[in-house]
């Protein structure tokens, strides 16, 4: 998205390639992603193991088209486009159907930390399954992250850490890794026993043991990303992999981010992406660039819930004269959400041109992703509110798309790092470095 036309003025027009991209994401949406969503819901609401592995034909698909490989960088060898190109992919996925939409874009999430981080040749193997596009194949890759006593304090110094940890054992040349994770979408794969790639985020325990970590120490040191293949766990056995429990959600019904457990996974010491002291900087880049994408599933969401509600308001009348657009408060609250919608695909795709091309330096830029995220994630959840509110006891009707809109909207304040537990606190670090520019990502830095 080119900011400035050649007159000097700011432009919002979509370059040939982002129309382009809008269009085909439109159709492509329609084409895979509705039909995905009959083949789930032939499952119960709380079978959502089932759910989720009904799309898998519909996750080949995608694959086959390219969609993986476009969330691949061109550097490693995918087609991976610009993060504004990305935003309007998500948010078109999203206003169609968003639980196979995430999946396929939490396996983009999966492969940022190699897109970031990844040398071409030493990690060619982990990238090769996700750049080809054959029939029936559909690799997951996932970001293990999140676990069940929460992350949200762990680079707190004196803290407990990331209890997932990483032994080196030098005789066998392997790294050992042990823990829980939770939430992690895609982590278990279709079978659940194992996703194709996991980067999982683990302490570094070498030179001591796998109690507390040392207070005295900048948990930062001891963080690090290791890669772990399918073709890992199936040589360490069956038990070096479980699935605690599977997780039912009241959104995404058809998404897997379950409770799982590595058990001693043995693995070379080339699956190290991220050596300690590396880790956490990767991974928190990585939920940098997904920021954006999380603001444009909202946009994606207030669009799906506005087209719902104005074809709603115009052929429903409520036993009245004129249908209900006609009558100024339901208009009112229309007319709010589509503004909200407007504002918040505005801010989204600034903040994707920004993290790629400034103006401002890294923490500017950064902070404009955090914003986007914090604000369009709520916005789309008091929107969707609203278009209840104005259609009223009809949306609570599942028959209807507003209840399952709101419970999918819900999920985006809350996943992808908290806006409180983490993003808002990543914003107010930045708020209170002694070098904070406020407005340098809109003018560059200042001079004063």
């Amino acid at each position: 998205m080119d900011p400035t036309s050649s007159t000097g003025g700011i432009s919002f027009t979509p370059s040939p390639s982002e129309q382009a991209t809008h269009i085909n994401a439109s159709q492509l949406a329609k084409a895979l992603l509705l039909p995905s969503r009959q083949s789930y819901l032939a499952h119960p609401f709380h079978a959502q193991d089932l759910r989720f592995q009904a799309i898998r034909p519909f996750y080949a698909q995608a694959t086959s088209l390219g969609l993986l490989k476009g969330q691949v960088h061109p550097r490693l060898g995918g087609s991976a486009s610009s993060l504004v190109e990305a935003a309007i992919l998500v948010e078109e996925f999203y206003s169609v159907e968003q639980s196979t939409a995430l999946t396929i874009f939490a396996t983009g999430l999966g492969l940022t930390p190699l897109n970031i981080a990844a040398d071409p040749v030493k990690h060619a193997e982990f990238i090769a399954p996700f750049l080809e596009a054959k029939e029936g194949s559909a690799p997951l890759a996932s970001l293990v992250f999140s676990e069940p006593g929460g992350v949200a304090n762990a680079l707190e110094k004196g803290g407990k850490g990331f209890q997932t940890t990483a032994r080196f054992d030098k005789e066998s040349d392997e790294w050992v890794i042990n823990g829980e994770k939770m939430w992690a979408t895609n982590s278990a794969g279709w079978d659940f026993k194992g996703a194709d790639l996991a980067c999982v985020v683990c302490r570094d325990i070498t030179e001591g043991d796998d109690g507390p970590q040392d207070p005295e120490q900048d948990p930062k040191e001891k963080v690090m990303i290791i890669l772990v293949s399918r073709a890992d766990l199936d040589r360490n056995g069956e038990k070096s992999f479980e699935v605690i429990r599977q997780i039912n959600m009241p959104g995404h019904t058809a998404v897997s981010g379950p409770h799982i457990r590595y058990n001693n996974v043995r693995v070379p010491a080339k699956n190290v992406l991220c050596s300690p002291g590396q880790g956490a900087q990767v991974a928190f880049a990585s939920f940098d660039l997904s920021a954006v994408l999380v603001a444009a599933m909202g946009v994606g969401i207030m669009r799906a819930a506005f087209d719902a509600a104005i074809k709603f308001a115009k052929s429903d009348s409520r036993g009245g004269a004129v249908p209900l657009l006609e009558r100024q408060a339901f208009a009112d609250l229309l007319s709010g959400v589509k503004m909200t919608a407007e504002a918040a695909r505005a801010l989204t795709w600034k903040a994707a041109y920004v993290m790629e091309h400034g103006p401002g330096d890294y923490d500017a830029r950064r902070e404009i992703a955090l914003a986007a995220k914090v604000w369009c994630s709520e916005a789309a959840v008091k929107a969707v509110m609203d278009i209840i509110n104005a259609v009223g006891v009809t949306s609570y009707d599942i028959e209807q798309p507003f209840a399952e809109l709101l419970n999918n909207a819900l999920a985006l304040p809350i996943f992808d790092g908290g806006n409180v537990g983490i993003r808002r606190r990543h914003l107010q670090q930045l708020m209170l470095s002694p070098s904070y520019d406020a407005w340098a990502s809109t003018y560059g830095p200042s001079t004063e």
